[in-house]
């Protein structure tokens, strides 16, 4: 589990990030593409 977790820490950490300033600033649907493919490249 602890492997699991420090390999995905980065993206887990960026998907927090997305999903905070989502909440924080309203919802922004290009923002959130635009993450979430820079996440899988």
């Amino acid at each position: 589990m602890k492997e699991l977790i420090l390999k995905y820490k980065k993206p887990i950490v960026i998907t927090l990030g997305i999903t905070a300033l989502n909440i924080a600033f309203g919802f922004d649907a290009r923002f959130t593409i635009i993450n979430l493919l820079w996440l899988l490249v």
